[in-house]
């Protein structure tokens, strides 16, 4: 039994949310591959292709392959007989570790975590800390799972204290499509079943670090309750319609994954939190001999394809486009923006608000007339990027702003992923704008687009910062038309009727 060094938990860890911010796991590859190959869904067929480039791309190119690098999480277990060298306590080398990952000179991973959240909401600057879960096992060594959670996926998470009749099927049916599309499918649901409430949403997180074997289950056949509860709960759901990125299609989920605990007879906690298409998580083990070893993936794991628009993609002139021909876009239009938009995400909207309600007025060199906001928050460039990863944010967070920003901004139009709430559709109708998705989980790929980048209000607000960013070809869909017509309604309608039949 060797003693384990701080500095070798450290380094591990470090290492750990380094490779999984640009390393997908070969398990989700493979799965979303299948996928690929079998959707029918022209729409979900092309963000499942984006998603997959962007992944290759990320992994060739050591870049993230999703702007939110995510809040860093570790299940830690360790054993009983282990011992530590030093004085350090594992939040400490966790923190420590996670601190060095996303301050990494050549790949900073952005820094999303907010201290005094019911209060100031201050950025601690560099991701920490960390949420930790440590288990006392048997043996001497430490075992570790890290793994980064996005927001838009973890602001999709359920819990329910079900009657012990209850059926977790029906629950889950009726659960997931109220949870949008700013998860980010294709991806995975973990379910969390027993316990008491607190326990069920750990048993739910800890699910998600399990391998993808859905298919190999399909084929095998199920050995327990458990896995009966598995199929039948991926395969209600992918009946639903709901496809990639919300826009209808043949595969919602590319697996489900469930761990249970006994409960109180009077109790059937349920929990689910979903798992988007940047799946990242990796175990590793210390057993006193050094750092962790973690192998790259081989890039013949990925398939080899290059992503380019539709034929029929609209080029569009940002710097001249105008409300007529804004007027002329219909739903599922495959747009490729050329020109200048701004950027802003929550609190720019906040700060935007706050200004107008107060008299005072925008900033100066802040017009969003008849220009387009891009819903995002990008990782700090590198080397010679104009951006760092700058995929879209969920767009449903802006909504309570969108009557606002169109009333008295003069916007044209939004750029977001996911759908909009009826109450942006009502604004975006009545004023004759416009909303339009970009892929989530395809970032890095996005970030190609943007041949020129600057700050032009709120730097105190880091990655919410208002930019101006200059693009060239990027890739959107038409998800809402003038008229208030939206594919995130329609398209899951259409293809649960086709799923069903």
């Amino acid at each position: 039994m060797g003693t384990i060094k701080a500095e070798d938990f450290i380094e591990s860890v470090a290492d750990a949310f380094q490779y999984i911010s640009y390393y997908h796991p070969k398990d989700f590859i493979q799965a979303m591959s299948a996928a690929y190959e079998k959707e029918e869904s022209p729409a979900a067929k092309d963000a499942m292709k984006q998603i997959l480039v962007n992944s290759r791309m990320s992994a060739t190119g050591h870049r993230p392959v999703c702007q939110d690098t995510g809040i860093a999480c570790a299940f830690v277990k360790v054993g009983m007989d282990a011992t530590f060298e030093g004085d350090m306590t594992i939040q400490e080398m966790v923190d420590e570790g996670v601190r060095r990952a996303y301050t990494n000179e050549e790949n900073p991973l952005r820094a999303s975590v907010l201290m005094d959240p019911a209060g100031k909401r201050l950025n601690s600057k560099d991701n920490t800390p960390a949420v930790v879960h440590v288990e006392m096992v048997k043996g001497d060594k430490v075992e570790v799972t890290c793994a980064a959670k996005g927001g838009g996926s973890e602001n999709k998470s359920k819990f329910v204290m079900l009657n012990p009749s209850d059926s977790i099927v029906d629950w889950v049916v009726e659960t997931v499509p109220k949870m949008g599309a700013g998860w980010c499918p294709p991806g995975m649901l973990g379910i969390g079943v027993g316990g008491t409430a607190e326990k069920a949403m750990v048993l739910a997180k800890e699910s998600l670090m399990d391998p993808i074997d859905m298919q190999e289950l399909l084929k095998r056949g199920p050995s327990n309750k458990v896995e009966e509860l598995r199929i039948e709960i991926y395969e209600a759901v992918n009946k639903l319609g709901i496809g990639a990125q919300g826009l209808g299609g043949v595969t919602t989920v590319l697996d489900v994954k469930i761990k249970d605990w006994p409960t109180h007879a009077a109790s059937k906690p349920v929990a689910m939190i979903p798992n988007c298409a940047a799946t990242r998580h990796i175990h590793f083990t210390l057993d006193g001999t050094g750092p962790a070893m973690l192998t790259p993936p081989s890039i013949e794991d990925w398939p080899d394809m290059e992503y380019e628009a539709s034929a029929d993609a609209k080029r569009v002139d940002m710097d001249n486009v105008t409300p007529e021909e804004v007027a002329s876009w219909k739903p599922g239009d495959v747009l490729l923006l050329n020109g200048k938009i701004l950027t802003g995400r929550d609190a720019a909207h906040k700060k935007i608000k706050d200004l107008l309600d107060s008299g005072e007025g925008l900033p100066e060199g802040l017009d969003f007339n008849n220009r387009f906001i891009y819903y995002v928050g990008p990782v700090d460039a590198v080397r010679d990027e104009a951006v760092g990863p700058a995929g879209p944010t969920t767009a449903t967070r802006m909504d309570k702003f969108t009557e606002m920003m169109l009333d008295k901004t003069g916007l044209l139009g939004m750029i977001g992923k996911a759908e909009r709430g009826d109450e942006a559709i009502e604004a975006i109708k009545k004023h004759e704008s416009v909303y339009l998705m970009a892929t989530g989980g395809a970032a890095y790929l996005v970030s190609k687009a943007i041949k020129n980048s600057r700050v032009v209000a709120f730097p105190e607000l880091g990655m919410e910062a208002v930019y101006e960013f200059e693009v060239e070809d990027m890739p959107v869909t038409v998800a809402v038309d003038s008229s208030g017509e939206s594919v995130h309604k329609t398209g899951p309608q259409v293809w649960k009727v086709k799923l069903a039949s």
